[in-house]
């Protein structure tokens, strides 16, 4: 990791992330129109070519749910439900209701809030198993009172689903999973197929052509995000201790090639102490090809001579998760203006929110913290606007409106109210 010192608070570090190739966006428009044309046909087919596996069935069946139960340890049975129980009591505080307001002349104005019919999670495989990205989608969902989830995901060579996937989805009564993945089933949720109807919005992370895929839907069905690599920043003075920063860098170092950890430290012996332990680590871990990667490119340490410039910093790079581990984390909160999720404490290291606390992990990437937040039951509903207007509000305000009509050159809107009044 290299070792940069900072001076100037107003330092530009936004990073440059990869948004796909023009070669893969003609991919990823190819296979959903075969999608939208050929149906199950193309899914098969892209499952064949893509994940190397001959299905029979789409639809996860009873059977793979049972055999899911049975592969997993009760005590990791167990977790799952502890989490699902934590993050469903943290987003239903999110949850809001209708409103409606009257006044002395009879008006009634109001907000109604309507859950989303369907929604589709795609839940990543390949090189890991993701139950808590079932979690963190599903739970907020139904919070919010969606009626139809799907679930779509990319089986493996033997033709099913990660048991964790399986009994994290079958604990929160999924009815719906598919064994599908990439730009493909992307293209199914969108416009749906004869085994998958269409839904309104999807969520989910995935490889870039599952981004590029949810870019191209999107217009014709909601998305979450477009999601980047996964980004931790850790802010710490002299009180922090360097192996555990060191542990916490690597965390989100293993997630991909392409992941970002980032140290803002005001010590620079901590720093060459957190570099040392890097090194240490990184080379224990199961994934250490992919956590050295990522941290030889876009690992690093900024070093300033005060916690103000290193707040600066922070908030320049707007990161996904924030670790505060200094002596007194609470007192700069309301100083640290853009993150996704912000962990207070040497005891709140991020995987406590990646998996368990109830708070979702489902954040915004590549600085969009500057004016984006977590998943939340919000993204689950949408809003209409009532209007009820009463004789007397009209015969007070008609004229006024018309002349605004007018102003815009809309002679029939003005005309519709002055209707009313013949």
């Amino acid at each position: 990791m290299k070792i940069t010192r900072i001076t100037d608070k107003k330092v530009s570090l936004r990073r440059t992330i990869d948004t796909g190739t023009e070669e893969q966006r003609k991919i990823v428009q190819s296979i959903i129109s075969t999608v939208r044309s050929d149906g199950d046909k193309a899914l098969f087919s892209y499952t064949e070519t893509f994940d190397k596996v001959s299905l029979s069935s789409l639809k996860v069946t009873e059977e793979e749910f049972t055999a899911a139960y049975e592969e997993l340890d009760n005590e990791l049975v167990e977790i799952i439900r502890e989490a699902a129980a934590n993050i469903r009591s943290f987003h239903e505080k999110q949850k809001r209701e209708s409103w409606f307001s009257y006044n002395d002349e009879g008006t009634m104005l109001g907000q109604k809030i309507t859950a989303l019919d369907a929604v589709g999670v795609y839940v990543p495989g390949g090189t890991a198993a993701y139950p808590s990205s079932v979690l963190m989608n599903v739970i907020p969902a139904q919070v919010a009172g969606v009626k139809r989830i799907v679930i779509t995901s990319p089986p493996n060579q033997q033709g099913t689903l990660p048991a964790g996937v399986l009994v994290a989805a079958k604990e929160l009564g999924i009815a719906e999973i598919y064994k599908v993945g990439g730009a493909q089933a992307i293209a199914a949720l969108a416009y749906g197929t004869e085994t998958i109807a269409a839904v309104d919005k999807i969520m989910g992370p995935g490889n870039i052509f599952v981004a590029l895929a949810k870019r191209e839907v999107f217009g014709i069905v909601d998305i979450d995000m477009i999601a980047g690599p996964s980004e931790i920043v850790v802010l710490s003075d002299e009180t922090a201790r360097a192996n555990e920063i060191a542990a916490d860098l690597l965390s989100q170092a293993e997630h991909d090639k392409n992941s970002s950890s980032i140290l803002v430290t005001t010590s620079m012996n901590q720093a060459e102490e957190v570099k040392l332990e890097v090194e240490k680590q990184v080379a224990t871990l199961p994934r250490k090809e992919i956590a050295k990667a990522s941290v030889d490119t876009y690992g690093h340490i900024y070093v300033t001579d005060d916690l103000e410039t290193a707040i600066a910093v922070v908030n320049e790079l707007a990161p996904e998760h924030l670790e505060v581990l200094t002596e007194n984390p609470l007192a700069i909160l309301n100083d640290l203006k853009h993150a996704g999720a912000i962990f207070l404490g040497r005891y709140s290291s991020e995987p406590v929110g990646d998996y368990f606390a109830g708070p979702n992990h489902v954040l915004p990437t590549n600085g969009t913290a500057r004016f984006s937040s977590p998943l939340n039951v919000d993204d689950f509903m949408k809003k209409s606007s009532i209007i009820s207007y009463s004789e007397k509000a009209f015969t007070n305000n008609y004229e006024k409106i018309a002349k605004l009509a007018r102003l815009e050159g809309l002679e029939a809107h003005a005309r519709a109210l002055e209707e009313r009044r013949k």
